[in-house]
Order: structure tokens, then sequence, then C-alpha cells
């Protein structure tokens, strides 16, 4: 793929997304606004995901291996 295309697809991707949310009829300061806070927005979004994403996985491994490790403990005393 070469930069032309690449560099017209991201210009449609822009005019789609400008269709989608209707900012093609906004003013340029109304523009400004609505970018900056869905850029905002985004960015708080990834934050989160990347800080509590990460914990919520950590424990339910923990949750997870606790649970097993039991079960396992259980079959061999049953054994002995």
């Amino acid at each position: 793929m070469d930069i032309k295309s690449m560099k017209n697809y991201l210009y449609w991707l822009y005019c789609q997304f400008e269709l989608i949310t209707c900012s093609y009829l906004m003013e340029p300061w109304e523009k400004l606004l609505f970018y900056t806070f869905n850029i905002t927005m985004l960015v708080m979004v990834l934050y989160t995901a990347y800080i509590f994403v990460s914990v919520h996985i950590s424990t339910a491994l923990q949750f997870f291996l606790h649970l097993f490790g039991n079960q396992h403990e259980n079959t061999v005393s049953v054994v002995k």
C-alpha cells in the first residue's frame, strides 16, 4: 500500500467520521470543543482500562488459581 492511497483512506475515514457525528455542520469553534471533548473522553477511557482491567485480570487469576489449587489438594488428600 503506497502513501497516497493511505492518505486518501485516512481522509475517507475522517469524512465518514464527520458524516456520522454530523460535525461537518458545526462551526470551527464548535468543532474544536467537540473534538477536544471526544479526545478527552477517549484518553480517560483508555487510561481507566489500562489501570483497572489489569487489576481485575490479576484478581480473577488469583481467584481461579486459588480455586483450582484447593480442588487439587482435596483430591490428593482423599487418595491418601
